[in-house]
């Protein structure tokens, strides 16, 4: 429990690190897969829409970082369906 947590911390100060980094890294693990779930073309939660990237523009940015593309400029390059 939590009251266990802050006792060990207090007899061993230098768990407190640990605490910090699991912590940080856990929250940080979450939140990078709930926003994989939320905002990925590829996840799909939709059972009557199979193919949501058929959904995306030529100027959507789909990509999490985009080191040399500017979407804005980008043409269709692919078919409607």
């Amino acid at each position: 429990s939590l009251r266990h947590v802050g006792g060990l911390c207090r007899k061993h100060p230098s768990l407190i690190p640990l605490f910090v980094f699991i912590g940080t890294g856990a929250t940080g693990a979450t939140l990078y897969l709930l926003r994989l779930a939320l905002l990925n073309p590829d996840v799909c939660w939709d059972r009557n829409n199979p193919e949501p990237w058929n959904k995306l523009g030529p100027n959507d940015q789909y990509k999490f970082y985009s080191v040399n593309v500017d979407y804005s400029k980008l043409k269709k390059e692919r078919p409607d369906f």
